[in-house]
């Protein structure tokens, strides 16, 4: 019987509740002749995975400032970052990185490719994420329509990207926030392809309707939403989540091209070298 690969779910959570974690460990379960899955607590107990042990990494969202660490596990995990990135320049087997939210807007900030910055406000809800004509063939969003549905959870934002630097790591921007013609404000950037190996989204694909429902429901959730947005915002918002073409695909889809992608690359690489 071949042996599972290994995928590190890294924690960002910092030991807040979260339906990011269920969805995650849903999502890599749906694999589970083929995947094997370890946790890494990062924020809260400053654990990281040895690189050697792993082949796939999904690192979460999170909450608060993703400028801010405490020296320990912030140090940490930029080294794991820059560690699997050598290791991919150096190696002909592959290690895979999805980050997702809060890590996507740490990497972006520790690979120096844009500004993340506060938002005036809070986006949260659901919304449309438009590809580039990069992301057109991005193998991330195969089967996905243009635009694609997500859920959007964020304080803080990733604009006014640094063309040079991206040429400088061959990194491309490859989906955008949607055109909103009534504000002066740019186009957020909803996900980045650092390298062939390594992706990240700033919105949540392991979401799924029936969490985000869950949470949605819940009296303070509602009202905050309600006092932010409206009730007509608020109603519309629950219709689009059970809607089969929104939520629910990106959830059967995204993090799941993300998953067979690596297994497919890394068994044609163990292959190869045996």
């Amino acid at each position: 019987m071949q042996e599972k690969i290994k995928v590190a779910v890294l924690d960002m959570y910092n030991g807040k509740a979260n339906q990011g974690m269920r969805c995650i460990h849903d999502i890599v379960g749906r694999f589970a002749d083929e995947l094997s899955i370890e946790v890494f607590n990062v924020r809260q107990n400053a654990e990281v995975p040895n690189i050697e042990d792993f082949n796939v990494y999904i690192s979460s969202g999170g909450p608060g400032n993703p400028l801010e660490g405490d020296g320990i596990w912030d140090t940490k995990y930029y080294q794991l970052i820059d560690d699997i990135w050598v290791w991919n320049q150096t190696n002909e087997r592959k290690k895979y990185v999805l980050f997702i939210c809060h890590s996507y807007q740490m990497a972006v900030q520790h690979f120096g490719l844009a500004n993340v910055t506060r938002r005036k406000s809070t986006s949260f809800g659901v919304m449309t994420i438009h590809k580039t004509d990069s992301g057109l063939t991005d193998p991330l969003f195969e089967s996905l329509d243009n635009p694609f549905w997500a859920i959007d959870s964020r304080d803080y934002q990733v604009v006014q990207p640094h063309q040079k630097r991206f040429k400088e790591l061959g990194a491309e921007i490859i989906a955008l926030e949607k055109i909103r013609n009534h504000v002066e404000y740019e186009r957020a950037i909803m996900a980045i392809r650092f390298s062939p190996e390594m992706v990240g989204t700033q919105f949540h694909p392991e979401a799924d309707p029936v969490g985000f429902l869950s949470h949605l429901k819940k009296h303070e959730v509602r009202d905050e939403i309600i006092d932010l947005r409206g009730k007509a915002r608020y109603l519309a918002m629950l219709e689009h989540i059970v809607e089969e073409h929104t939520i629910y695909k990106t959830n059967e889809t995204l993090i799941p091209n993300f998953l067979s992608q690596s297994i497919g690359f890394i068994k044609e690489q163990q292959a190869i070298l045996h």
